[in-house]
């Protein structure tokens, strides 16, 4: 069954070092439905750890190949005025960032707004709350 991954959740697959055997075992068993926004997001923080020297030159080369090979295999949630109002209404019920109330809303659509036994997995506590709160399983990867 696919999960929805929230792009802290990507990045725990995407760069050397950060993945865990959990992480793997969950991409393995639950084929990713992410946010439209989330490729851009993850080389957001590719870039930035690539400027911090957080990452080595090589571990971004390796992180944006495996970014390529996950676009392949995940679904995108598009964004559409549905996703739009639900993001919004999340922002009422959530103390939410936009960019984490979008994601939720990307999860609400694909699920079409019936989480309950659907995972969420996500590193971020205040969106995981929010998503457990919402009716998702939320896991942190």
């Amino acid at each position: 069954m696919p999960a929805f991954w929230d792009t802290s959740a990507v990045i725990r697959i995407c760069v050397p070092g950060q993945t865990s055997s959990p992480a793997k075992s969950l991409m393995r068993a639950h084929a990713p439905v992410v946010w439209w926004a989330a490729r851009v997001e993850v080389r957001s923080a590719l870039e930035r750890l690539k400027a911090d020297r957080a990452i080595s030159a090589a571990a971004y080369i390796a992180s944006k190949q495996r970014l390529e090979l996950l676009l392949a295999s995940w679904r995108e949630i598009q964004p559409t005025d549905l996703v739009r109002d639900l993001a919004c209404i999340q922002l009422e019920r959530f103390r939410l960032r936009a960019s984490d109330a979008f994601h939720l809303a990307a999860a609400l659509v694909w699920c079409k707004q019936k989480p309950k036994e659907r995972l969420f997995l996500c590193n971020d506590q205040r969106l995981s709350d929010a998503a457990s709160q919402a009716g998702f399983e939320s896991v942190a990867v």
